[in-house]
């Protein structure tokens, strides 16, 4: 049986680690400083759930947008988040300068171009369409905190994450640099899990050893259970076009499915990253960035140890190799 962490890229990379982790929580008092870059729907919706839940472990939520009069508005409406009747700490919430965009522990790029309007999506997957548009903004914010001999933690929130982790480690060391997508994808896969439980016990196992990998779109794979017991492919594939699929029903609905994503991917990821915990993220994994679960310790990303049923592992190994050629195909692209 395989690990995780038997996946590997054929792109040389440098088994090295950051000397240090300043985004990683020392202690109870040890609150960090998050920086929002992007105030559209994920980034409002993130915003307003860190300030209404992270104050234990957020001292400063930064907002920065170049709309300046939704900037005011988030100001004035995250500090209009407040219960007179609790004892609930409160991030403080301030407007960022282009100046001070990286006095931070972790940096967020919410900033998005180029999503399609309900109605409009191309047959193909909508995160890839945003691909070139994202890329030329985060290239610019990954070259300002080079300049900037920025230390904390990278945090890609805008689409396609995993390719444009893949850009951001172009400037900055692959370990400074984490994708926000995946939170959201567990989320679904639980809704659904819990939708069919009750009539296929095949998917009542998901919140305690189900799983998802991979990118938070094509290429996903939300698996029933990781438990050789439990695993079954046919259950694993259903709720994988199921999560895969959620973008579609909501968009069928007439809206854009952005207030889940805000909040798992983003209000409720962070929190447990810079805690040290459990999260579903992407990092850097044998030389690409993939999604799957892990959490952040003084020497460096853990992975799960969890041995897989071969199956899955050759069915992990697909989503990796199709990772590895668009990485390459788009190295391809930039050297012609």
């Amino acid at each position: 049986m395989h690990k995780i962490t038997d996946l590997r890229s054929a792109f040389p990379y440098e088994k090295s680690h950051l000397p240090s982790y300043p985004w990683l929580m020392a202690g109870p008092l040890d609150r960090k400083r998050i920086h929002i870059v992007g105030l559209g729907n994920v980034g409002q919706n993130a915003a307003v759930a860190l300030r209404a839940s992270a104050g234990e472990t957020i001292s400063r939520i930064g907002i920065y947008d170049t709309n300046q009069k939704l900037v005011s508005r988030m100001d004035i409406e995250l500090n209009q988040i407040l219960s007179p009747f609790s004892k609930t700490r409160y991030p403080e919430v301030k407007v960022l300068t282009e100046n001070d965009l990286f006095d931070c522990d972790v940096f967020l790029l919410c900033a998005a171009a180029g999503v399609p309007s309900v109605g409009e999506e191309t047959q193909g997957d909508v995160r890839m369409a945003q691909f070139e548009a994202n890329r030329a903004i985060l290239a610019a914010y990954a070259a300002k905190a080079l300049r900037e001999d920025y230390k904390g933690l990278f945090g890609v929130v805008s689409d396609p994450v995993d390719l444009l982790c893949e850009e951001a480690a172009r400037f900055l060391h692959p370990e400074q640099v984490q994708g926000f997508g995946l939170g959201v994808m567990f989320a679904r896969g639980a809704y659904y899990a819990a939708k069919r439980a009750p009539s296929d016990p095949r998917f009542s196992h998901f919140l305690q050893s189900g799983r998802v990998y991979g990118p938070n779109g094509r290429g996903l794979i939300a698996v029933n259970s990781i438990s050789p017991r439990f695993y079954d492919s046919q259950a694993t594939d259903k709720l994988t076009n199921l999560t895969v699929g959620a973008n579609i029903s909501i968009r069928a609905l007439g809206y854009r499915p952005y207030i889940a994503p805000g909040v798992s991917s983003v209000a409720l990821t962070i929190p447990e990253v810079i805690s040290g915990n459990w999260n579903d993220s992407a990092c850097f994994l044998n030389g690409i960035f993939f999604g799957a679960r892990n959490r952040l310790t003084p020497t460096g990303i853990k992975w799960e140890k969890d041995p897989l049923p071969d199956e899955l592992f050759y069915r992990l190994r697909e989503s990796y190799r199709r990772l590895e050629k668009l990485k390459e195909k788009v190295t391809v692209q930039d050297r012609s």
